[in-house]
């Protein structure tokens, strides 16, 4: 599916233009604290005009023929573009933590690490992350390393999207 630039959009949010839209697909689960598990999302990027795009962020759980099992995880926040290729992220999730996020943008590629993580008292214990978003092909593919409930800085998610 073909991507147009939007007439409004802010010249500091260019290098993550990419990510505008709605994207779809599959991806893996692993951790030491939990079994192996496979997931379907969706992701949306939107935007006003202004150096930010708004985040969401949904998915649910698939069985090995990829069936819906259940529904999963929650994300929304605002990814932030003080300057041209600088990102800030803030995020919220529906397990009870919320983290700041710094990282840059470049060349359909967009890294990023924790700067700070907080947690209600029934959440569960995250201490920080990465993150890898990456236009190939034409699809988002993405990559999350978590640390979290003890253990060290690991992969935890990965998946491929397609603009929908």
């Amino acid at each position: 599916m073909p991507f147009e630039l939007p007439d409004n959009l802010h010249p500091h949010c260019a290098p993550v233009a990419w990510l505008l839209g709605t994207w779809r697909g599959n991806g893996h689960g692993d951790y030491p604290t939990i079994e192996k598990f496979q997931f379907g999302q969706e992701l949306i990027f939107t935007h006003d005009g202004r150096p930010f795009f708004h985040y969401m962020a949904r998915a649910w759980i698939v069985d090995d023929e990829g069936e819906f099992v259940r529904d999963a995880a929650m994300e929304s926040g605002f990814l932030r573009c003080p300057e041209p290729g600088k990102v800030e992220l803030l995020l919220a999730h529906n397990i009870g933590f919320s983290e700041i996020w710094y990282g840059h943008a470049e060349g359909g590629k967009l890294e990023m690490h924790t700067a700070g993580v907080g947690f209600t008292e029934t959440a569960k214990e995250v201490t920080g992350g990465s993150r890898m978003y990456g236009n190939v092909e034409g699809d988002l593919l993405y990559a999350f390393d978590m640390a979290a409930v003890g253990q060290e800085l690991q992969p935890h998610l990965w998946a491929r999207l397609k603009r929908a």
